[in-house]
């Protein structure tokens, strides 16, 4: 039988990446080719890497700054790449941004389609915030595409939950639970400071990191709330990446500036930063913290696993999963309410509380950052994954 050709579709691939579907994207299509022949379609300028077989920009005529502009924009992307995809045996599509071009291929070519589920619509309801109107449009190519998908990837088990709860059609059998992984290459610990001195962060002292978008769902007012609590001396490096409104950026900056002038030791970095310059920043860290409202899988956490370094992070979605309470790291229970934190006072001081133990004991944040990096190496590597999803692949092109 001769090799598979598979179509990814996605919002985001190198070097346009800003979050962790993005990250998924990439190591996926790398550690497929052992298995098919992958053809990767995404937003944007032209890549020149040898995969991509097209990338596509919005119509000009869909201009304008509504923000349900954006929607319109997202499904012009959406009708190019369903066009460039004749040909292939399969579409595998990644968040809500692609999902409709993969459930248009279907139609089209009557290829099976592949949705891997990074989020989910419902459970984000503070995105009308970001798209106005245009959030029911982004819910539409969702429930449109997991309702008609071959199979559906969920990236935890938590994720497998709320996908049959949020979409009670679907059929269970249809919906895979295969994790997200890791490049334990590229993600291991360094002993390269050249970023933390870059960025003024001291390496005499203790620090933690975030690292992710500016958004209602990973919890950064949470932080900053809890970074008040912080032992003195604790420092708080945030590695801040695109906002999802400017408003709601504003609001993060604002805060982390009057922390700063409260206790200081507060660094806020914007963008996202380079692999190798992360790497460092994660592996001399005291810990990385997690202190999202909502996360299917998580996959920031395993990236500073893999560095040996402990986190502590919400009791959430997919990420106990990830994050063994007390072994590699620590849990913090958040109470939800429609994707709304009921106790975030409580849960801000239980943060400082478990950041403030790892900083008191290096034999704590040792033992704990060991125990991460080898649950990285026997659970998470990108070739397992890549091998189950190919397997999919082929059950469904029988």
């Amino acid at each position: 039988m001769s090799r598979l050709s598979v179509a990814l579709l996605s919002r985001e691939y190198p070097p346009e990446v800003y979050g962790g579907a993005g990250v998924h994207v990439e190591f996926l299509a790398r550690e497929l080719a052992a298995h098919v022949d992958v053809a990767v379609h995404c937003f944007g300028a032209a890549r020149s890497a040898p995969e991509v077989a097209g990338a596509y920009e919005a119509w000009d005529a869909l201009g304008g700054k509504a923000p349900h502009v954006a929607a319109l924009r997202t499904l012009s992307v959406d009708l190019l790449m369903a066009r460039a995809v004749e040909g292939c045996n399969l579409v595998h599509s990644h968040t809500w941004y692609a999902n409709l071009a993969g459930h248009l291929a279907k139609l089209l070519y009557e290829v099976p389609h592949v949705m891997t589920s990074h989020s989910l619509e419902p459970l984000r309801p503070w995105k009308e915030e970001q798209l106005g109107g245009g959030y029911r449009v982004s819910s539409f190519c969702e429930k449109t595409a997991l309702e008609s998908a071959d199979a559906v990837i969920a990236v935890s088990e938590g994720m497998r939950r709320d996908l049959l709860s949020c979409y009670p059609s679907l059929d269970p059998a249809r919906v895979r639970v295969i994790h997200n992984g890791i490049d334990l290459d590229r993600y291991r610990r360094v002993e390269s400071r050249g970023a933390l001195d870059r960025f003024g962060v001291d390496v005499a002292r203790p620090y933690v990191v975030f690292v992710g978008r500016v958004t209602r769902q990973k919890g950064v007012l949470i932080l900053l709330e809890a970074a008040a609590h912080f032992d003195a001396g604790v420092q708080l490096v945030l590695c801040a990446g695109e906002a999802d409104t400017p408003e709601v950026g504003e609001e993060a900056l604002c805060s982390a500036n009057a922390l700063r002038e409260r206790r200081g030791d507060v660094i806020w970095i914007d963008g996202m930063l380079p692999r190798e310059e992360l790497v460092e920043l994660l592996s001399h860290a005291t810990a990385f913290v997690c202190p999202s409202v909502y996360e299917p899988f998580g996959i920031v956490n395993l990236e500073a696993m893999a560095c040996g370094t402990p986190v502590v992070a919400s009791n959430v979605g997919g990420i106990p999963e990830i994050v063994e309470q007390g072994r590699t790291g620590f849990l913090v229970d958040y109470r939800l309410e429609q994707g709304v934190l009921r106790n975030a006072e409580a849960a801000a001081r239980s943060l400082a509380e478990r950041v403030n133990e790892i900083a008191a004991s290096p034999a704590l944040r040792q033992r704990l950052g060991e125990a991460g990096r080898r649950a990285a190496v026997e659970r998470f590597a990108w070739t397992k994954i890549a091998q189950k999803t190919a397997q999919l692949y082929a059950e469904l092109c029988i």
